[in-house]
């Protein structure tokens, strides 16, 4: 579907704020503030040819962390306010840097993104090109624990159970670039986001693979096994910038 604005000659600026244009009558503008969302971030340490095997294009490269591995980086989050919606989100990406590039550039390459609501897949996908896709995600509180459970076409995907562990501080922000392909380009997105200080036990996370073409990536990865480490986090926040394409 066209954008009503957006193409970099119908971007405009007031002070501080950029207006990238509208999307279902509502206006995009950066930076865009997230005030409050709940998160689990995990990492897994993977294989190196298997995660080749899901990076999309070849203008990125992903970071060797140890012979022959790289980083798995799981996030399930909850916006709970946001100005594309309260909605649920599980982010699967790996560690990368453009290819060529020196160290110091790198970021995040989120290869699949499934949302539970469709006006922030079409956001995401528009305007930042992060591959959003509506699938059903659930979340469930109790008092000590929280779970996410995704099902995409039918098939029970992934679900992820850990403790609500208590901050040990404040939440730390993350300045990082995530990485993708808007309109067939190399794309960056700078962002600062909250990392919760829940220090959560691996031993203490649950992983369960269910069926389905994104569970057999996943299983390709080497999952279900613990994570190499979990942070839980409530009353993140968070502010994403205007992206540029790469040179």
């Amino acid at each position: 579907m066209p954008r009503t604005v957006g193409q970099a000659a119908g971007m405009t600026t007031a002070g501080a704020t950029t207006v990238w244009g509208t999307i279902d009558g509502r206006e995009i503008t950066f930076p865009m503030e997230v005030p409050e969302f709940n998160a689990v971030t995990m990492m897994f340490t993977v294989p190196l040819g298997a995660a080749a095997a899901l990076l999309p294009g070849d203008a990125f490269e992903l970071l060797e962390t140890a012979d022959g591995t790289t980083q798995l980086v799981v996030a399930a989050c909850d916006y709970i306010r946001n100005p594309w919606g309260d909605y649920r989100e599980i982010n699967l990406g790996f560690l990368v840097r453009p290819v060529g590039a020196p160290e110091g550039v790198d970021g995040s390459f989120v290869y699949r993104m499934p949302v539970d609501q469709p006006f922030t897949c079409r956001a995401g996908n528009e305007v930042m090109g992060f591959p959003k896709t509506v699938e059903r995600i659930e979340t469930a509180y109790t008092d000590d624990a929280v779970s996410f459970a995704l099902t995409m076409d039918g098939h029970p995907t992934l679900t992820l159970r850990v403790p609500r562990a208590e901050a040990l501080a404040d939440p730390t922000r993350i300045d990082a670039v995530s990485y993708s392909y808007l309109d067939g380009r190399p794309y960056a997105t700078t962002l600062g986001m909250d990392m919760g200080t829940g220090m959560i036990e691996p031993a203490d996370v649950v992983v369960e693979v269910g069926t389905g073409p994104v569970a057999d990536e996943l299983r390709s990865l080497g999952l279900p096994t613990a994570p190499d480490f979990c942070t839980w986090g409530e009353g993140l926040s968070a502010t994403f910038h205007l992206g540029q394409p790469l040179a």
